[in-house]
């Protein structure tokens, strides 16, 4: 592949990308995450701002020295000062690099910088020649070209090509352009500037419209061999041009771009993860690529399609971009062909199974709910086939008093109980009992278990409000664990305390019921 097939990925995570409100890293987690990059594949990572305080610059050196392939650089502005910080923060990179940038729109000038265009072009042409004295690779970037007059940026961009500017970036800073403009600008820019066809250009496309990724690739399309981008598309406002799209994009569309990338493209989805583990910041589900819908299909005809060919409505392969197989969501869309394929995958299809009554009831289960899980699926084979009633029904649920246990010799300290009676019917059968707990929740929680005989573990416990007004709906979810079994439950009630119960019976009952299936078939 010549260089002109060849379009360069430019990471900046780590800079712009951080500078997303809550995505701020430590420099432990900056050096995670550019080893992470390396092995994405990526050829440029911009590891800060060195300039921009002590532990930036720190972060960028250590980033510097971690890595092998990819050039490290730092953001600089026209300063001697900041281009000083950059080049020391680099200096023990394998392959170091300068990213140096002044604004050129008429508004940045006047209005930010206060300066001329010509005090503009004159700090450009000393800050490339001054980085020039002591390193190779410098980029040069206009900031908010997209409003600046394109006139203006041929001038400048052929003065610091002379200076010694092997890179050149046009940024579309406030996420003002749209692809075909943006796409002409680098036509013109390519074919006036003095000096063009022999230094690299660069995309830096910003999401205030969602256009980022389309400029970005009408700029590719129109001669730019570079795309500045960030993992997951995180950056300042609506972020950055997301990696992970615009690289899937000219993957797929190998045929009608006609360019490749180093990327590992496997390496995607992993890296995606790390970043949304390490910032806090989750994917959102119906992300391009990485998200947890991206190869989800709920649809019935959707469904049918993707088990016949998954190319029917699938243009990438999940295990391209790192993930392990797409996903046949199931919900009220579901067609037969998909619930029957869920129903094999997990064991379910068995000679005893009818499977027309097993939809029958599928559907009627997917009315109340918006998404079916693997529990609800075994859940309902189990009571299908055994036809039998649920062992456990919740009757009646009374809070005590709350109790203070105190410390004679340290009456300042003191552990709060609370005393929950809970009256269960087993097998029809009323039985009460009085537990003591931490709170009201935890004191259901033991009563419920030991009316049962199954005390249990709370794994995962939350609530969300159905309705609205004084005598709101409140649902609660939980997954108990019994012994090595674990298993999902639901409840609603405008009263947190006996929501919380009939979730915790419920989950018992589906428990017990999948329980009871898999012994009769074997411990399926």
């Amino acid at each position: 592949m010549t260089a002109a097939e060849k379009v360069q990925i430019f990471d900046t995570t780590l800079r712009d990308g951080e500078q997303s409100p809550g995505a701020t890293m430590n420099t432990g987690e900056k050096v995670l995450m550019a080893r992470q990059l390396e092995r994405l594949g990526v050829d440029v990572i911009e590891a800060g701002f060195a300039a921009s305080s002590p532990g930036d610059f720190e972060a960028v050196k250590r980033v510097a020295e971690a890595v092998k392939r990819p050039i490290v650089l730092s953001l600089a502005r026209t300063r001697p000062k900041d281009i000083e910080n950059a080049l020391k923060s680099v200096a023990n990179a394998r392959r170091p690099g300068i990213h140096i940038f002044i604004a050129t729109s008429k508004l940045h000038m006047r209005k930010k910088l206060g300066m001329s265009p010509n005090e503009v072009l004159d700090a450009a042409c000393r800050a490339v020649e001054f980085a020039g004295r002591f390193i190779d690779y410098i980029e040069f970037s206009a900031e908010d070209a997209s409003r600046s007059d394109p006139d203006y940026l041929v001038q400048v961009f052929g003065e610091v090509i002379k200076a010694g500017a092997t890179t050149l970036n046009v940024p579309d800073t406030t996420g003002y352009a749209v692809p075909e403009e943006f796409g002409a600008l680098f036509r013109y820019l390519i074919s006036h500037t003095p000096g063009g066809q022999r230094v690299c250009w660069s995309a830096h496309c910003h999401n205030d419209l969602g256009l980022a990724v389309a400029n970005s690739l009408s700029a590719v399309k129109n001669g730019a061999r570079q795309i500045e981008c960030t993992i997951n598309g995180i950056g300042e406002r609506a972020g950055n041009c997301s990696s992970e799209e615009v690289v899937m994009a000219m993957k797929t569309r190998r045929d009608f771009f006609g360019l490749a990338t180093n990327i590992a493209t496997r390496e995607i989805y992993p890296t995606s993860r790390l970043l949304s583990h390490i910032t806090g910041l989750t994917v959102p589900i119906n992300k391009p690529i990485v998200g947890d819908n991206a190869f989800a299909h709920e649809a019935g005809i959707h469904q049918d399609g993707v088990l016949k060919e998954k190319r029917t409505y699938e243009i990438m392969r999940p295990r391209d971009v790192g993930m392990a197989s797409n996903k046949l969501v199931m919900g009220k869309h579901s067609g037969r062909s998909g619930f029957v394929d869920r129903l094999k995958t997990l064991g379910l299809l068995r000679p005893d199974v009818d499977i027309d009554k097993a939809f029958a009831r599928f559907k009627e289960l997917a009315d109340l709910k918006k998404s079916i899980y693997e529990d609800d699926l075994r859940v309902l084979i189990a009571k299908l086939v055994l036809e039998t009633q649920e062992r456990y029904e919740l009757v009646r649920v009374a809070p005590s008093a709350v109790i203070n246990l105190s410390d004679k010799q340290h009456r300042r300290h003191h552990l709060t109980r609370a005393r929950a009676t809970v009256t269960i019917r087993v097998d029809g059968k009323p039985k009460t009992l009085k537990a003591e707990g931490d709170g009201m929740v935890d004191a259901c929680a033991l009563a419920i278990g030991k009316l049962t005989g199954h005390p249990f573990k709370l794994e995962r416990y939350g609530g969300s409000k159905m309705t609205g007004g004084a005598e709101a709906q409140g649902q609660i979810s939980c997954r108990i664990r019994v012994g090595e079994m674990s298993m999902d439950g639901h409840g609603v009630h405008t009263d947190v305390v006996t929501a919380s119960a009939l979730a915790f019976v419920n989950a018992l009952n589906r428990l017990e019921m999948w329980d009871r299936y898999r012994q009769r078939n074997g411990g399926v």
